[in-house]
């Protein structure tokens, strides 16, 4: 159905804190299961004893990491009961409240999120940011080295805030309206003293700036300011380098809000600061930093002690984090989001070389996100894009960028502007680089040690949004753009071996997914060039069947799609009568058994195209059937779409669908006087 729509990544969202959730299960098992605790908990949160509060709240704090707890406490109003606690007059006893709601959000999801906010938990969180950041310059520090314990408290409040805001169109609103902006900046430019404070902040603006027009006409010059001192910030470590790439994706959001004379010097500093990111090579910087851990841990008195504690805390965290990626309740207004749960500012002090790690991977994995929105419009929500494209490009009709926005993107297609500035900084080169990512040395490194192998389902994730941002630029920028024709064929030479170079085809489905939506787009544009194809029958085959397999409905789309691209392209080739049999018999395989109308009408016009003309397509449509083929197609996919489209799919795959009915019933008209003659 044509040329595949560019997604969009929404921000990563959910934190959580609290002790591991092993301590969680020893204390339920203790207390005899979910019910029993929550009705004591917060039975004692009205305990006229400080102490006994603060308890309380760090019970909660521990249990709710187990989501089936969740409802015996929602059900007992805990957030109400929890609420008042963030105004409480014991500062220990804010922190530990705010972190029990921070928890609740966490791991309860969309769902409850919104419950919370229906509950009023956004006018004592408001109140809160509101009087720590009022008091920030007041807060005695005693030692040196000891945390501010009001910006522990914002901290926290401040993560809260992202979650709901993240989840809730409601708590979005109240940020909106309630002049939160000005608090989290507030925060954002604690940086120098406090910087995970500054990449919590950071974190939460990336996302309330999102897809949020009405906090554009909030805009004044001092944000704009903060931002731009952050992003000009030279500190090198990793943390700094996360802190530039949240400010340098916030700054993009809020382009429609940069006066005209400097916006072309800030998309400038923008894209520098991504691609600043994207230089450093984590594949070697991982293993230096686990070196020099090793290093300090031997030096070091406690180090045994205290490496065992550490992983404990870790493996932790990395459970809480697998539980957020898996949970498929992850929304934010009816719209699928991308989970990647990063906990990076749990880590335990004793591992500050792990934080750098995870700070470098998280920064750029965002930098990827950030130059795919850079690359497509509004579009509909990941699990849509690809499913609603068309035969005819003029259909991709994006929708139009909302009122006071800058017009520096044009929606599937770069302004001069944009494309001008990735490609001074070779983004495209640098987003291919990744791509091979991450090398062996670091996955064995980090395997080795238990409390570094969460940085492995990192280190791939980037390469999947690499391919990503391949596939984006693909869609955006033109053939000349992208080094012309060698560099193309280059590209589809490595995507190739990235897909085909191992004995086995790939069975990880994000991997699948943004691998084979980039080389649907980089064949695409190959075709378009009158460039030879580089990928043999044999390849092809495997690609299908390994597609076929996933359950991932775009794989399967962009599958069909490459086969219908390279079968067009070879049916204009003396001698391809054979390969084309091959591609016929897949595609027409795809239209009659996959369980998907979206998939079943891909394959239908992948047919259209690789046998719409020339003797060799007319020889290998005799040889399989394909005219009585598709007469028997016809009634089953007429049927499928009476009985279950309705249902299943979106007025515009419904739209896209009947098209392919109209087409499917005129290239059987088409087939019958050709094949006669």
């Amino acid at each position: 159905m044509g040329k595949s729509k560019t997604t969009k990544f929404k921000r990563p969202q959910f934190h959580a804190v609290g002790l591991p959730v092993s301590a969680e299960k020893e204390e339920e098992e203790e207390d005899g299961g979910g019910e029993g605790p929550a009705a004591e908990l917060l039975d004692k949160l009205q305990s006229p004893s400080a102490d006994k509060r603060e308890f309380a709240c760090a019970s909660i704090s521990r249990v709710v990491q187990q989501s089936q707890t969740i409802p015996g406490f929602l059900q007992r109003d805990a957030v109400r009961r929890l609420g008042p606690l963030l105004l409480d007059s014991s500062l220990n006893v804010r922190e530990t409240a705010t972190g029990a709601l921070r928890n609740l959000s966490a791991c309860g999801g969309h769902e409850v999120c919104e419950d919370m906010v229906k509950h009023d938990v956004m006018t004592p969180l408001t109140a809160l940011l509101r009087e720590c950041c009022a008091g920030f310059d007041n807060a005695v520090v005693s030692m040196k080295d000891q945390k501010n314990p009001v910006e522990d408290i914002t901290n926290e409040a401040v993560n809260l805030l992202w979650n709901l805001c993240e989840s809730s169109s409601q708590a979005l609103s109240v940020f909106n309206k309630s002049g939160l902006l000005d608090v989290v900046i507030q925060c954002l430019e604690r940086y120098p003293s406090n910087l995970e404070l500054a990449i919590s902040a950071a974190q939460c603006l990336h996302t309330v700036t999102e897809d949020n027009p009405e906090l554009l006409c909030s805009i004044s010059p001092a944000v704009l300011s903060a931002l731009e001192g952050v992003l000009l910030s030279s500190e090198p470590s990793m943390a700094h380098t996360l802190l530039r790439t949240l400010a340098a994706g916030t700054l993009w959001n809020l382009k429609g809000s940069l006066p005209a004379a400097c916006q072309a010097q800030t998309l400038s500093t923008v894209v520098a600061t991504l691609s600043q990111c994207l230089d450093v090579d984590a594949g070697v910087l991982i293993p230096e930093l686990r070196q020099a851990e090793e290093v300090r841990l031997r030096n070091s008195a406690v180090a045994t002690d205290g490496d065992d504690q550490v992983t404990g805390d870790v493996e932790a965290l990395e459970e809480m984090e697998e539980e957020e990626e898996d949970d498929p309740r992850r929304k934010r207004n009816g719209k699928s989001a991308r989970v990647d749960g990063d906990f990076s500012d749990l880590l335990p002090r004793g591992k500050e070389e792990l934080r750098e790690a995870t700070a470098l991977l998280t920064a750029q994995q965002t930098s990827f996100e950030i130059i795919v929105n850079m690359c497509c419009s509004d579009d509909p929500s990941d699990d849509e894009w690809e499913e609603e494209s068309s035969s005819d490009e003029s259909d991709l009709c994006p929708d139009s960028l909302c009122e006071g926005v800058s017009n520096l993107m044009s929606p599937l297609c770069l302004s001069a502007e944009v494309q001008g500035a990735l490609i001074n900084h070779s983004i495209p080169e640098k987003v291919l680089r990744k791509t091979s990512f991450p090398r062996k040395e670091a996955l064995d490194m980090c395997q080795q040690s238990s409390s570094w192998r969460g940085l492995i389902k990192k280190m791939h994730r980037i390469q999947s949004r690499a391919l990503t941002c391949l596939h984006s630029a693909l869609s955006t920028m033109d053939a000349e753009a992208l080094g012309g024709p060698a560099a193309l064929q280059a590209a589809a030479q490595h995507l190739s071996t990235l897909v085909f170079g191992s004995a086995e085809m790939p069975k990880d489905d994000e991997f699948l997914e943004a691998v084979i939506s980039a080389m649907r787009s980089l064949l695409q544009m190959i075709a378009s060039k009158n460039i030879p194809q580089c990928m043999s029958p044999q390849q092809l085959m495997s690609l299908c069947e390994a597609a076929n397999r996933c359950n991932v409905v775009s794989v399967r789309v962009n599958a069909v799609a490459i086969l219908g691209i390279t079968g067009s392209t070879l049916a204009k080739e003396k001698g391809s009568a054979a390969t084309l049999q091959m591609i016929g018999s897949a595609l027409l395989q795809v239209a009659s058994k996959d369980a998907n109308l979206v998939v079943n009408g891909e394959a239908l016009d992948a047919l259209f195209d690789v046998f719409a003309d020339g003797d060799e397509a007319e020889a290998a449509a005799k040889h399989i059937n394909l005219l009585h083929s598709l007469k028997t197609i016809q009634s089953v996919f007429k049927a499928k779409i009476r009985k279950e489209g309705r249902g299943k799919y979106s007025p515009q795959q419904l739209c896209v669908l009947d098209n392919i009915k109209v087409n499917l019933r005129r290239f059987i008209g088409y087939l019958d006087k050709t094949l006669k003659n």
